[in-house]
């Protein structure tokens, strides 16, 4: 009984000293901030005190902060994949006291894990439980978990694939260091791209865009994530050029028109609320028997910048494939242009490889970059061997670098659009990386009724100038419009995926001057609309009811179980009058599950530029979840190219992994 008693009489006063405050833990804070050496923050470096296994992480600010270490000394862990880990000694935590640890990150040149050890005399402040210093912990200082808001965070002008610290060993996975082991200086452009946005079916009922058959984003996307396990930059990412990179099972056209048309209406898998709109068209294929001639100049930059490996020696090699895939009734000339421009080979047919190929191989890399002069060089070339009826064009192959030479950007751009109208059309084939201007080259291909390609391999060089050379230089319609009319009825809101530096005015849909996309022989071209049906939730704010117009939806029976019109304008390669086709898609959805594989495998490709683009409009979809719809939707894969964008989509997923 006197046992008991005690007892009690022990938990009473240990009760009465916690809730007096007489019984305090003792426990202290490390705060601070990360930096490079130039004073950049660096978010996401892991914070670790190993004897403890505490973990914490920088937030976007650098900043971070971890509450309640017990008194002692420690040695304190960074690391951050594309920097040199960091160990800290001597870290003395004192009761009810912040201890301030600034400290900054060395770029990581070589492979493998290179440790710097400091002694450092930290700062240390008292009032550790002051108001600010808990609200700035409750609210800044968590990590960075990269599966809660389904990214990667790009940093620096190159990106960093995130994975707390764990080094790749086969590849650098920062672009600056990358740069500075290759002594290349990093100068890659990208035009900035603004996603678009939901846009109100009731008063916006019009969508209207070129169609887009380039391809460039996907390779150069893949050159990053596979070649140097880098995260490319947003901008470099056009969700469109990734959709358009894979060939689709789509019905062949008939004999009215060159395409056909595909209209399809499923759930959206990043939002269950939402739907995917997913409209496709099919190239007719060319009978190959009965091909007009190609009269062809390669233009090809031999500047300094073009000396590298991954550029004029895989321009030799690639261009070697194109000129086996062409006959005798074809005809090359080659253009080269450095500090000037020369013809180096004049128009000789294609089966005198022995001529070609010896021009090919004497070329070197060397001088300054006269791309104007250059152009204007091939244009007259293919206009003196001009063959009526046939493939006119020029195929430049260039890093992008047009910055000596008499001509400014602006009449290169009014002499592509020139020879167009002529019948000379323009392929720009883009090589290696460092020197990389994407937004240039992407800007004078819009420009000049041709196509964009990235070559980052021998294997994407065969796809362009062997597999698919017939689709690449065939041209089978030009100046390709689409334009969806939305029923408000149905839809409160709609979103085009990608196509961002497409997109025309309503009017110009009938404007017959207004150029346009070009669609070659069995190409197919993919876009996806992301739609909120009537009864859902607005995205934004929207916008107040018309005064002069009325705003109120009319139910007319004849269109009520219409969900769209889509509407093309094509025109014949060699025509200058537009030709109409009209294609209507129901409101009769598929469960995304029983979708068809086009629908689904390009629903995982958008996905996966979204995510790469970290898009406000991705919710509820990982990298996990993009490689099980595509592997599901695979279907045919004759070159493996599904199979290779698995693996882009593993490597991400692998990355993602390491930061739960």
């Amino acid at each position: 009984m006197k046992s008991s008693f005690k007892r009690w009489i022990v938990i009473i006063i240990m009760g009465s000293l916690i809730i007096g405050g007489l019984y305090k833990s003792e426990t202290g804070s490390l705060k601070g901030k990360v930096t490079d050496i130039n004073g950049n923050s660096i978010p996401g470096v892991a914070v670790y005190i190993p004897s403890l296994a505490i973990r914490g992480a920088a937030d976007i600010n650098g900043n971070y902060i971890i509450l309640n270490i017990p008194v002692g000394t420690y040695e304190i862990h960074y690391s951050m994949i594309g920097y040199q880990k960091k160990v800290v000694k001597g870290i003395s935590i004192s009761t009810d006291k912040i201890v301030w640890l600034n400290t900054s990150l060395i770029t990581q040149i070589i492979e493998g894990e290179a440790v710097e050890v400091l002694a450092q005399k930290p700062k240390v402040e008292k009032n550790q439980t002051s108001k600010k210093t808990q609200i700035w912990s409750q609210h800044s200082i968590e990590p960075l978990p990269i599966r809660d808001n389904q990214k990667l965070y790009t940093l620096q002008s190159g990106g960093v694939m995130v994975d707390r610290g764990l080094h790749n060993k086969n590849g650098l996975a920062n672009l600056d260091a990358y740069m500075m082991k290759n002594q290349i200086t990093n100068s890659e452009d990208y035009g900035f791209l603004l996603e678009n946005t939901f846009q109100d079916a009731l008063h916006n009922p019009l969508s209207t865009f070129s169609i887009d058959v380039d391809n460039a984003s996907y390779a150069n996307i893949r050159r990053f994530l596979m070649h140097n396990r880098l995260m490319p930059p947003k901008d470099a990412v056009r969700i469109e050029e990734m959709i358009n990179y894979f060939t689709y099972d789509y019905p062949q056209p008939d004999r009215r028109h060159p395409f056909s048309i595909y209209t399809k209406l499923s759930d959206c898998p990043w939002n269950r609320n939402h739907q995917l709109v997913h409209i496709g068209l099919q190239g007719r294929k060319v009978d190959y028997d009965d091909l007009k001639p190609s009269n062809l100049v390669f233009l090809l930059d031999v500047s300094g910048s073009m000396s590298s490996r991954n550029k004029l020696p895989l321009l030799k090699k690639s261009f070697k494939m194109l000129v086996k895939e062409l006959s005798r009734e074809d005809r090359i000339a080659i253009v080269v242009y450095a500090g000037d421009a020369g013809l180096v080979l004049d128009s000789t047919p294609a089966n005198n490889r022995g001529k070609i190929f010896s021009a090919l191989n004497n070329l070197q890399a060397g001088g300054s970059t006269a791309g104007g002069a250059g152009l204007k060089l091939a244009y007259e070339i293919a206009y003196e061997n001009y063959i009526p009826g046939g493939n006119n064009r020029v195929i430049l192959a260039t890093d992008g670098d047009f910055n000596v030479g008499p001509s400014s950007d602006s009449d290169m751009i009014r002499l592509i659009q020139e020879r167009r109208d002529k019948g000379i059309f323009l392929t720009i084939t883009g090589f290696g990386m460092g020197n990389y201007k994407d937004s240039k080259m992407e800007e004078i291909s819009n420009a000049g009724n041709g196509n964009y390609f990235y070559i980052d391999d021998i294997k994407e060089a065969k796809k362009v100038f062997v597999n698919e050379m017939r689709a690449n230089l065939f041209t089978i319609a030009k100046d390709v419009k689409i334009q969806i009319e939305f029923n408000p009825e149905f839809v409160s809101q709609y979103r085009l995926i990608g196509y961002e530096n497409r997109i025309l005015n309503d009017r110009d849909f009938n404007d017959d001057i207004i150029d346009a996309g070009e669609l070659g022989a069995g190409h197919t071209v993919t876009a996806l609309y992301e739609i909120i049906p009537i009864g859902n939730s607005y995205m934004g704010p929207g916008i107040d009811d018309l005064k002069y117009r009325k705003s109120k939806i009319f139910k007319a029976d004849e269109f009520s179980d219409e969900l769209l019109t889509v509407k093309f304008r094509y025109k014949q390669p060699n025509g200058n009058r537009s030709r109409l086709i009209e294609e209507v898609l129901y409101n009769d959805p598929v469960r995304f599950k029983y979708s068809s594989d086009n629908f689904k495998f390009s629903a995982a490709v958008a996905g996966f530029g979204m995510l790469l683009r970290d898009s406000k409009y991705v919710e509820g979809l990982t990298f996990d979840d993009v490689y099980r719809i595509a592997k599901k939707s695979k279907g045919k894969d004759e070159f493996g190219h599904r199979a290779e964008f698995l693996k882009m989509v593993d490597t991400c997923s692998d990355a993602a992994s390491l930061m739960d």
